[in-house]
């Protein structure tokens, strides 16, 4: 309630002061600074912005869709010209996009989309399906297709965790000596990961595989596996923050999934910057971005949520 208090009259009466002169703020929003994927996303989004002449406004709204729609409210006021977000909601982010849209914020959606088309100029988010559908076919492979496995799921109202799961068991389904001893969810956090899987370790001596929804989730179980002692237990994540990947470095994890975090960022900066100087993006609002499997063997080819190197040609 406080920040409504904040905001000029020219915003409780629904109008907007026009002109190129004042229509050079870009607003970032993303869930979180703390999480290094959300992280890099904004801070790859500010850089590109600033690169391009814009002035830039960061803010957080920790998952709570009451936050995001006042902050949407504190862009408006701000007049921004366009609205970097990574959403709180699927469903709960709808009115909020549709709100900064009517007030004439080019909105930019990234990482998560939302069911509405129409709105938001682009949609331009990581292809969660098809990078599980990789990571689930990795992780049978590792297995051989057979033995005793779990699996950490994120916040359950997070649509990237539903469609990451149902990925996974695209390919884990295939393999009927692959067997599914224990499904949790672990919230996306390091802390409950750990704490699920020293469950799920006492409950299951002959655990082969963990598959988790996120690297934070992975590390967590990878902790809990060491403490563990005298236990094999292969584990993958999805993500490709830096944590993981020096894990798999260290061989202690066997496989991420790499979210191009920083090529998203870039290319909804360079959208809405080609959309403000021409009226149009000239491309599909909905854009998938694939991901990339991330192993010992091309780890090196990587960086901060982002490929670093080109691609080895492979045969």
């Amino acid at each position: 309630m406080a920040a409504l208090l904040l905001l000029p009259a020219c915003l409780l009466l629904g109008c907007r002061r026009e002109g190129a002169a004042h229509r050079r703020l870009i607003a970032i929003i993303v869930p979180s600074q703390d999480n290094p994927f959300f992280q890099a996303e904004a801070v790859a989004a500010a850089a590109r912005a600033r690169a391009l002449g814009y002035d830039v406004r960061i803010d957080v709204h920790n998952d709570d869709a009451y936050e995001q729609d006042n902050l949407i409210d504190v862009a408006i006021a701000s007049n921004a010209s366009a609205l970097i977000l990574d959403n709180a909601g699927t469903d709960a982010s709808i009115s909020a996009v549709r709100r900064a849209a009517k007030a004439g914020i080019a909105c930019f959606l990234i990482d998560r989309e939302i069911h509405a088309s129409g709105i938001a100029k682009a949609q331009i988010i990581a292809d969660n399906a098809g990078g599980a559908e990789l990571l689930g076919k990795r992780f049978a492979e590792t297995l051989g297709g057979k033995g005793n496995y779990a699996e950490l799921l994120g916040r359950e109202s997070d649509t990237n965790a539903q469609i990451r799961t149902k990925g996974f068991h695209a390919e884990l389904d295939r393999h009927p000596q692959l067997v599914l001893v224990a499904a949790q969810s672990a919230n996306w956090s390091q802390a409950e990961a750990f704490q699920r899987t020293e469950t799920i370790l006492q409950a299951h001596g002959d655990l082969n595989g963990i598959i988790a929804g996120n690297d934070t989730m992975a590390l967590g179980a990878l902790s809990a596996v060491k403490n563990a002692r005298n236990r094999t237990v292969t584990i993958v994540g999805f993500d490709g923050s830096p944590d993981a990947l020096a894990a798999i470095r260290a061989g202690t994890l066997d496989a991420t999934i790499l979210q191009p975090a920083v090529k998203i960022a870039g290319m909804a900066v360079d959208e809405a910057n080609r959309y403000l100087k021409t009226g149009t993006t000239g491309l599909p609002e909905r854009q998938p971005v694939p991901c990339e499997l991330v192993t010992k063997e091309n780890v090196g080819e990587f960086g901060n949520f982002e490929r670093v190197k080109p691609e080895k040609a492979r045969e």
